[in-house]
């Protein structure tokens, strides 16, 4: 079938671009680098999150990032309103959670964080319900928190951590990733991506624990 030079050509061709479709769609979807203009994720693993930065939680209440972070911490950047990739994020991150053979709240914290200063506490609850709800097994309210805050404190928050994302009409443009934080809030590794797996997630976060940074 392939001795004839026309048809090894056009196999040849169909292949090649197969390749570069396959290798561009991963690159996308999983290393997040910079499709758009100012849109993307710039690691930045051995540095640390600003620990007075003040958010509010799903409660309303006050909150400073160093009250929080004292144990290996799931930063999960989100906007609350998202219509398709921060809500498969979470759900999967629940799915996972009910397979982690883990102590949520003394081995590690959650902080989901809306980068839409418009969202304030009431989405933050509404929204921890709904996905406390998707865990089967116990899991420890004050082990998840949901929060808010101003523009400002969500910039410098992003920017720490490399997460960079905009605004399109009542959307955003923004990156998908989980970002693991040790106790003293220095960033150990990037988990990119809707799909969270067990193993994956409990190595870095063991890493976290001794302070070691990830790949």
């Amino acid at each position: 079938m392939f001795g004839h030079p026309v048809h090894f050509m056009i196999v040849r061709t169909f292949l090649f671009i197969l390749i570069v479709f396959c290798h561009g769609g991963l690159f996308a979807h999983v290393e997040q680098h910079r499709e758009q203009k100012g849109v993307g994720i710039d690691e930045k693993l051995g540095h640390s999150v600003p620990l007075d930065l003040t958010f509010r939680d799903e409660n309303g209440k006050p909150v400073l990032l160093g009250q929080l972070i004292d144990r290996p911490t799931i930063l999960a950047p989100v906007f609350f309103s998202c219509p398709d990739v921060c809500s498969f994020l979470l759900s999967n991150l629940s799915g996972t959670l009910n397979r982690l053979p883990t102590d949520p709240g003394k081995e590690f914290l959650i902080l989901t964080v809306s980068f839409d200063e418009t969202e304030g506490p009431p989405l933050a609850s509404e929204k921890k319900n709904l996905y406390l709800k998707m865990i089967e097994k116990p899991f420890p309210e004050e082990a998840w928190r949901f929060l808010t805050g101003d523009r400002e404190s969500i910039l410098k928050l992003m920017d720490a951590v490399g997460f960079y994302f905009k605004r399109e009409g009542k959307n955003f443009l923004h990156p998908v990733a989980l970002i693991i934080l040790a106790p003293d809030g220095k960033i150990t590794r990037y988990l990119y991506g809707t799909e969270i797996l067990p193993f994956d997630l409990r190595m870095a976060l063991l890493e976290a624990s001794e302070g070691r940074i990830g790949p």
